[in-house]
């Protein structure tokens, strides 16, 4: 998203000037807005104290064309505080976001991204990424997700990168598109959207033209292996699908057939039936390309202009009153490590992961005692028995329910009575 309208960059201006998406896109069409009302009731109710980690909201607002000033404010406020106060510890990623969401259609952020030398000290956080996969066997800091936001960002606002380094890391084949041996949805689409805005962007960068097909066939391989990983219309799961569509719209012609379309719009419209998109950033990230936007979009000067209309339900949710007593549930849980530890606890009827984690830590505090980190897409499990996650090592704590890793976090994954529920250590 671009910084406001005096940002002295003629290569922004020409660039925005470019197509940003080739015409395979797939919308919503205006008979079915209504459809969406409960994504936009999602991010415009909820309670925002988080700063960077609400910048998809504020991101998709703006991009969407969804007025509402004093939200709008508030977010821009709440994210420009939390990069003051915490700039030197935020990661590319973050910084990457905030700058998108603070840059988005031409508004009054602008002097601040400016003022601060945001796009700087982005560049300096992604070449730090960058360092560090030389020296850690190719691991950047974060992952690549968040590198490719950087990157991202970095094109779209005129910040230094290297074309060399864009060649050799982001070839289709690196590790850090897997998760495990699955590829990472979201974050194949990510790096095709900063891939395509590189290759797009020749006022900022002259490259030959070889080097100019290989960045547009990584983006093409990626988007197949997207396509591959596609499923009733979905790719990877709902909450990737978002971004994998703004992907699709860039790099293939997956979208020409009206078939494709209707079957991912009729998936996600019964997927936002069943409140899938409860959290305010499921709602954010899935938004645009429903109603045919993409991330590159951001630096379109028209951005902004003819705002949607949606009915807003103003009404708040009354308390409803149990007619009975809560039922109990009956779960397994195990920590597994080298050795397997596991337990059987008695939950509400109703409760998250999370509370089984709670359940088994107060039986046992040495064998299932955890740490967590609040993210955006609510609690993230960082460490068990006091082993972190260590993005430089690639481990993390897998949740699996039944054998099947959860598609949602551990604050939202709903169990049932007999789930046999395990963290794992495991390595990406």
């Amino acid at each position: 998203m671009r910084p406001p309208r005096r940002l002295p960059l003629m290569g922004l201006l020409f660039f925005s000037l470019i197509p940003s998406q080739l015409c395979q896109i797939c919308k919503v069409n205006a008979t079915d807005f209504r459809r969406l009302e409960p994504l936009i009731n999602t991010m415009l109710k909820a309670n925002y104290t988080k700063g960077i980690q609400d910048a998809n909201v504020l991101l998709t607002l703006r991009l969407v064309g969804i007025k509402n000033q004093s939200l709008e404010q508030q977010l821009s406020q709440q994210i420009k505080e939390d990069i003051n106060s915490r700039e030197m510890e935020l990661t590319s990623g973050q910084l990457a976001l905030g700058i998108l969401a603070l840059g988005a259609c031409e508004n009054p952020d602008e002097e601040f991204i400016r003022g601060a030398h945001l796009v700087s000290k982005l560049g300096d956080k992604f070449q730090a990424e960058i360092q560090n996969m030389e020296t850690h066997d190719g691991n950047p800091l974060t992952n690549y997700y968040q590198l490719s936001l950087a990157l991202l960002a970095l094109c779209l606002f005129n910040g230094s990168y290297s074309i060399t380094d864009v060649i050799y890391y982001f070839t289709p084949e690196n590790k850090n598109y897997y998760f495990e041996d699955q590829f990472s949805v979201d974050t194949g689409a990510v790096a095709i959207l900063a891939l395509t805005c590189v290759q797009r962007n020749k006022t900022q960068k002259k490259m030959e033209a070889s080097t100019e097909d290989k960045i547009k066939n990584y983006a093409a391989t990626l988007a197949h292996k997207i396509q591959s990983e596609g499923k009733q219309g979905l790719f990877g799961n709902i909450f990737s699908t978002g971004e994998a569509m703004q992907a699709l719209f860039v790099s293939s012609d997956y979208y020409k057939s009206e078939t494709n379309c209707q079957e991912t719009l009729r998936t996600v419209f019964y997927n936002i039936s069943q409140k899938a998109f409860s959290l305010p950033i499921a709602a954010a990230q899935i938004l645009p390309a429903l109603m045919g936007k993409t991330y590159l979009d951001v630096t379109n000067s028209s951005c902004s202009h003819n705002p949607v209309k949606f009915n807003i339900s103003t009404e708040k949710p009354g308390a409803v009153m149990p007619t009975t007593a809560p039922l109990n549930i009956s779960v397994k849980y195990s920590v597994r490590i080298n050795e397997t530890s596991h337990t059987k606890v008695t939950v509400r009827k109703g409760s998250v992961f999370l509370d089984v984690m709670k359940a088994a830590q107060e039986k046992n505090e040495t064998l299932f005692r955890f740490t967590v980190e609040e993210t955006s897409w609510g609690p993230y499990v960082t460490s068990v028995q006091g082993i972190k996650a260590n993005t430089c090592d690639r481990t993390y704590w897998k949740l699996l329910s039944n054998g099947q890793p959860l598609s949602q976090g551990v604050g939202s994954h709903v169990v049932q009575n007999g789930d046999n529920l395990e963290v794992r250590w495991s390595k990406y």
